[in-house]
């Protein structure tokens, strides 16, 4: 059994493959997002652009909102 599904699974190896690396840059992004230090980044990035006056404090706030509400996994 192993010979005939050796044989029958090898064209689909190639779509098997793509799955599994949708699924690790899914798995990353995932990490990425909950990740304490990029959320601190970006949200220091977004108070740095209210203090240089090129975001509103309405687009501050609602920025904010976006990225822990990303990271808590809230409604959008």
């Amino acid at each position: 059994m192993g010979l005939i599904g050796l044989i029958f699974g090898w064209p689909l190896a190639p779509v098997k493959a793509v799955i599994r690396l949708g699924e690790l840059i899914q798995e990353q992004a995932e990490q990425e997002l909950h990740d304490p230090a990029v959320v601190r980044r970006r949200l220091e990035e977004i108070e740095r652009s209210r203090a240089d006056g090129l975001i509103s404090e309405e687009e501050e706030a609602q920025e904010m909102r976006q990225v822990l509400q990303a990271m808590t996994g809230g409604p959008e």
